[in-house]
């Protein structure tokens, strides 16, 4: 698959390019009211306050199941080292942090849409419903620079420390934080 550069699909713009990391933000569907997240759209500091009403544990928080967070850790990890690397990522309640580099040929888009269609399938098996799991969209960020990436991964790794959710980074399950310990 070609890389796109700069597109949109009408929603946020994305930057696809060739071993570029990125910094990924996908969250289930009912995460944010709608009225919030067209007032977040609205601002220019959208990604910071998107991430603080997210860390609010609104919607149903599928990814609290653990059966359902493993699914999407597994998913991650599958093609690690193959189409893309994984550098961090955490598994919050109702939304994933990720910080992947695609390899050449594969685009991140393609990448991201392959987590989300493989994943909420198979969850919403396990959840006996049907229906939309993922929001449509995704937040993606390009990585500047050594800097900004290990700011990045501080942020990913230390979210639910944050959020309320875990003493220390290596107390919670579901990331890459715990796999370095």
């Amino acid at each position: 698959m070609a890389h796109k550069g700069w597109h949109s699909r009408g929603y946020l713009p994305h930057f696809d390019s060739a071993e570029a990391i990125q910094f990924v933000t996908f969250r289930l569907f009912d995460s944010l009211p709608r009225a919030v997240a067209e007032m977040l759209a609205r601002q220019s500091d959208n990604l910071a306050k998107t991430d603080e009403s997210l860390d609010g544990g609104l919607g149903a928080c599928w990814l609290k199941d653990p059966a359902i967070a493993a699914l999407v850790e597994n998913a991650m990890l599958h093609f690690d080292g193959d189409r893309y690397r994984l550098l961090a990522w955490c598994i919050m309640p109702n939304h994933v942090h990720v910080v992947v580099e695609p390899a050449e040929g594969n685009g991140l888009g393609a990448i991201v849409q392959a987590w989300k269609s493989f994943t909420a399938h198979r969850a919403n098996s396990v959840l006996s419903r049907g229906g939309p799991f993922w929001h449509k969209d995704y937040f993606d960020r390009f990585i500047r620079d050594e800097g900004h990436l290990a700011r990045t991964i501080d942020y990913v790794e230390n979210n639910p420390v944050k959020a309320g959710l875990a003493s220390t980074p290596s107390a919670w399950l579901w990331s890459s934080n715990r796999r370095r310990a």
